[in-house]
């Protein structure tokens, strides 16, 4: 059971914007479960969990005259982990959380094009994570410190070609935990060494670099009236398997294209009427999403795939 009141307020004088919200939740999780045996029904009831926070949030931005608009924000996160205990039967904390962020919005003056920039950093608290020793229960990773940065262009070059592109690095690492773990060896299906301090170390499936770009260019009305292609791109970094840095999953690129047609161009009647043609892992590409100490996960393989729409 969740309930909550919240509120914002926009400020506008001039070239600056300033956003303030504020929000209250109250969060209660209990329940009831029967277990049927020849020997009887046996009922448990949960003790109630409640939780309560307030989080916050608050941005400002100026907009120069020439385009430019630099920006700072800082907001406060709370998301209640009820339902799931540690093997003890105890219930976790919320994950709660702050995050900075600055950064630059630039739209070129007479021209559709839009270039962003912007560092952050983000402190979560009561991050959880696998319990290596307990089998299927999870245990208090501590504090996560995620920082990086993040840049992108959307842009429309000419009235046929649109682009955009963007790059983002992120550091994630557990800050502040009492955690420890063995590292371990794929080749020998086994750990090794002593236990490893979690401290430091990056938090396990988090990119570090990704990167991606796509394009679509819809073909001028003289050569072929309503067809156009589009071609993306995109790459995912390398990853580790554990929380004490073991061994990393392979980087990956991946290409799709597509084209799309509207019969409204060459029909008045058709008006509304579109197909759109897409192929995803354009060459069919082997790759490994994530990997555990006993088993990984495989990509999606080459895909093709086409709708029809009609929009009034």
């Amino acid at each position: 059971f969740q309930e909550g009141v919240y509120f914002q307020d926009q400020i506008k004088w001039k070239n600056i914007s300033i956003l303030i919200g504020g929000r209250q939740d109250w969060v209660n999780y209990n329940y009831s479960r029967v277990r049927y045996s020849t020997a009887g029904n046996i009922v448990t009831n949960g003790a109630p969990q409640p939780q309560s926070a307030f989080t916050w949030r608050a941005g400002i931005i100026y907009k120069f005259d020439f385009g430019l608009s630099p920006y700072f924000s800082y907001s406060t996160s709370f998301v209640p982990q009820i339902g799931s205990t540690d093997y003890l039967g105890n219930a976790f904390a919320p994950l709660t959380g702050k995050q900075l962020e600055a950064g630059l919005k630039y739209k070129i003056p007479g021209r559709d094009v839009l270039l962003t920039a912007s560092a952050f950093r983000i402190n979560e608290d009561h991050y959880l994570i696998d319990d290596l020793v307990h089998t299927g229960y999870s245990t208090d990773g501590g504090r996560v410190r995620s920082q990086g940065f993040e840049v992108s262009a959307n842009a429309n070059i000419s009235r046929d070609l649109k682009v955009v592109a963007s790059y983002s690095y992120t550091d994630m690492r557990f800050a502040k935990t009492n955690q420890t773990a063995q590292r371990f060896d794929p080749y020998t299906g086994s750990n090794y060494g002593g236990a490893v301090s979690e401290s430091g170390m990056s938090v396990l499936y988090v990119p570090r670099n990704m990167f991606s770009v796509f394009a679509d260019y819809t073909l001028p009305r003289n050569i072929m009236r309503g067809f156009g292609l589009n071609w993306g791109m995109r790459y995912v970094g390398s990853t580790y398997i554990d929380n004490v840095e073991s061994f990393k999953t392979p980087d990956y690129i991946l290409f799709d294209v597509g084209a799309h047609y509207d019969f409204g161009e060459s029909s008045p009647i058709l008006k509304g009427l579109k197909a759109q043609l897409a192929i995803s892992n354009l060459t069919n590409k082997y790759y490994v999403t994530a990997c555990g100490t006993t088993e990984c996960y495989l990509g999606q393989g080459r895909r093709v795939y086409g709708n029809l729409t009609y929009n009034w």
